[in-house]
């Protein structure tokens, strides 16, 4: 019978998986409107909530959407590009690491 070795959970070495803020880049053309509907579409913003992000893109050039997983930063950023282009916006949305 072969004896197998297991690491006990208490001495694994764990990490944090890398958290990715995504924002939105301010743009003359994507409306007011447009970028509210894509808050409360792709990131579950409440109306309150999607109204300061958007107003920060206006006046600030960027707003922070939310932090996120690699995965999951990556999948909304394409989101909001797919959203974006249906709507002939050219709003954009980018992943950093943080």
């Amino acid at each position: 019978m072969a004896s197998y070795e297991y690491k006990l959970d208490d001495e694994l070495d764990l990490e944090e998986p890398k958290k990715y803020k995504v924002l939105l880049l301010n743009d003359d053309f994507s409306t007011m409107e447009f970028v509210i509907e894509v808050l409360t579409k792709v990131f579950r913003k409440s109306l309150s909530e999607a109204e300061t992000i958007m107003l920060n893109v206006h006046n600030n050039g960027k707003g922070l959407c939310g932090i996120y997983t690699k995965e999951i930063a990556y999948t909304k950023v394409a989101q909001v590009k797919t959203m974006a282009r249906k709507a002939s916006f050219p709003l954009k949305a980018i992943a950093k690491e943080e």
